[in-house]
């Protein structure tokens, strides 16, 4: 399994500006070319699922040429209304249905990981986990975890099924979330997959301090673009962006490869929107040694 798993969210053109069709189904098939073989998808990615129907086609297309399917993990709980307003609803009837139709789209009988995508506050967690659990007794996934559990959220679901999988943020600007989070979901066996590596695109070292974002960008509602922590972070950038050119590397390998040597990581979820965007991020490797202590210096 590849360390640097696709995750296919920005395709879906919602939060960061509209990809089309073949774009998005080209950028899939850049990530096979360059090695990936995990992707990370959600029942939500694409207000009528328009994400997982992409790369299932690019599934199909290699299903056709004989060549080896990739890893997916799924996610459910998150929907969209008539009027594109996102909630959630993890009722067990709502996550096996949304279960069954994404692997329709997708085109594969069964997802490697399936993930509660968010916990629903009306419903019992453990309803959920056993709707989970009823999936893989099923065959409709291997194995099953939460995403952005707290730790009481996570030990309710790990006490009523095994838990194999976490899903949670870590980055060099944000990372609470090592411990205790990753650190308990290591010690009871569970994978632990993070995303925002990141942060997107700013740890990518191409957004500069004045850069205005498109209307409809949803990336300067979140605090870290915004007044002291933006200067903050752009300083992190500069300093990752002098060590990776002294490494011959760039600043968004430090920074996948930096949250890929955290103990109790599995694995780093990238998106992309371009070809060349998977192919520059699914070259990272895990940082060591100097290196590793040179990145680690600026994580804030």
């Amino acid at each position: 399994m590849s360390s640097i798993v696709f995750g296919i969210w920005p395709l879906a053109g919602i939060t960061s500006g509209i990809v089309a069709p073949d774009d998005a189904r080209d950028t899939i098939r850049a990530a096979f070319e360059a090695g990936i073989d995990t992707f990370d998808t959600a029942f939500s990615y694409g207000y009528e699922g328009e994400a997982e129907a992409w790369l299932g086609d690019v599934i199909r297309e290699r299903r056709f040429f004989r060549q080896t399917p990739p890893r997916v993990m799924g996610k459910v709980s998150q929907r969209w209304t008539a009027d594109r307003r996102r909630y959630v609803d993890a009722s067990p009837a709502s996550l096996i249905r949304d279960t069954e139709q994404s692997l329709r789209r997708l085109r594969i009988e069964r997802f490697d990981w399936l993930l509660l995508h968010s916990v629903d506050p009306n419903v019992d967690l453990r309803r959920s986990a056993e709707a989970l659990d009823s999936l893989r007794r099923r065959e409709l996934a291997s194995s099953i975890g939460i995403s952005n559990p707290t730790i009481d959220e996570l030990n309710a679901f790990a006490s009523v099924v095994p838990c194999a999988a976490i899903q949670c943020m870590l980055n060099l600007l944000q990372r609470d979330t090592l411990d205790p989070l990753l650190a308990t979901a290591h010690a009871m066996g569970a994978d632990g997959f993070v995303y925002w590596a990141l942060m997107k695109g700013l740890l990518a070292g191409r957004i500069s301090p004045d850069h205005v974002f498109p209307e409809g960008d949803s990336r300067p509602n979140y605090a870290v673009f915004q007044g002291e922590a933006r200067r903050k972070a752009h300083a992190v950038v500069d300093e990752l962006k002098r060590i990776a050119a002294a490494a011959d590397t760039t600043p968004a390998r430090l920074a996948i490869g930096w949250a890929l040597a955290q103990t109790g990581v599995t694995g780093v979820l990238v998106g992309a929107k371009t070809p060349d965007q998977i192919r520059e991020t699914a070259l990272a490797m895990p940082l060591a040694g100097e290196l590793l202590a040179q990145v680690d210096a600026l994580a804030l």
